[in-house]
């Protein structure tokens, strides 16, 4: 088992489960942090502040991390628009909610109604038809067209209600165009990661427990990769994949980690 410097983890199904403890996870994480490892969690969650995060883990899952072992596609969104934005062009329009609002603005974008440079569109449980109608338009007028993750839908307390990437299908059908898409699977999440805390792909595992977002960003980043079965994939779901994660563990409580 190869030795690595850094985990970045998945949250819901892999830390906790909703708002049930996964005890395994909690272990795991103390077994990193008395090794030294760097621990940065990587979620698809844009609507809540690395603060809110930290503070979670902390009082619900006894997990004790702080913001800057968080990080968000929101953050994730701000970053990557600073690396490619043109100077005078930092005016965005959001279809989202406090937390990604908020990376923006601390990343130096001016949230607009009209003529931005880009459109982001995130989870965002007040939308309106308005907020789509100047998100569509901006489009169409030539503004760039950012989504923060594909995930379709997520689990509540009702079931599994719309997720970020239903809305950015709405306005992908209604502009005719393609998002750049930010969060996990695609691989500018990971980068991203690698990039603000200096680490290099082969010094980092990417643990998760949903094959599909979590195993397939660490593999298309070209990251190793540890899918843990206590959330979304089943190992039946692995026999038909043609890549493999690395490794594959019923329990966080089985994972050896080296010095």
């Amino acid at each position: 088992m190869k030795n690595y410097d850094a985990y970045f983890i998945d949250l819901d199904g892999t830390t906790y489960k909703g708002k049930k403890r996964i005890p395994a996870a909690a272990r795991f994480i103390k077994r990193l942090q008395d090794h030294h490892k760097k621990v940065i969690f990587v979620t698809n969650n844009s609507t809540r502040s690395p603060q809110f995060v930290a503070q979670n883990l902390r009082d619900n899952h006894n997990i004790n991390i702080q913001s800057d072992n968080v990080y968000t596609t929101a953050l994730a969104t701000a970053d990557y628009l600073n690396q490619n934005a043109v100077v005078n062009k930092r005016r965005v329009y959001v279809i989202g909610e406090s937390g990604l609002k908020d990376a923006l603005k601390m990343a130096g974008f001016t949230l607009v109604n009209d003529h931005p440079d880009f459109v982001v569109v995130g989870l965002d449980t007040q939308v309106t038809y308005q907020k789509f109608e100047n998100a569509v338009l901006a489009i169409r007028n030539g503004a760039t067209f950012i989504g923060t993750n594909a995930d379709s839908n997520l689990p509540n307390e009702k079931g599994m209600v719309p997720g970020a990437g239903s809305l950015v299908e709405l306005v992908s059908y209604a502009t005719q165009k393609k998002p750049v898409m930010i969060g996990k699977p695609e691989k500018i999440i990971m980068e991203m990661a690698l990039k603000r805390y200096h680490l290099s792909r082969n010094q980092v595992i990417m643990v998760g427990d949903n094959y599909h977002t979590d195993i397939s960003a660490g593999i298309n980043v070209g990251m190793d990769t540890l899918l843990v079965y206590t959330g979304l994939s089943t190992k039946d779901d692995i026999k038909g994949v043609q890549i493999k994660p690395t490794y594959e563990v019923d329990s966080l409580d089985e994972w050896k980690v080296n010095k």
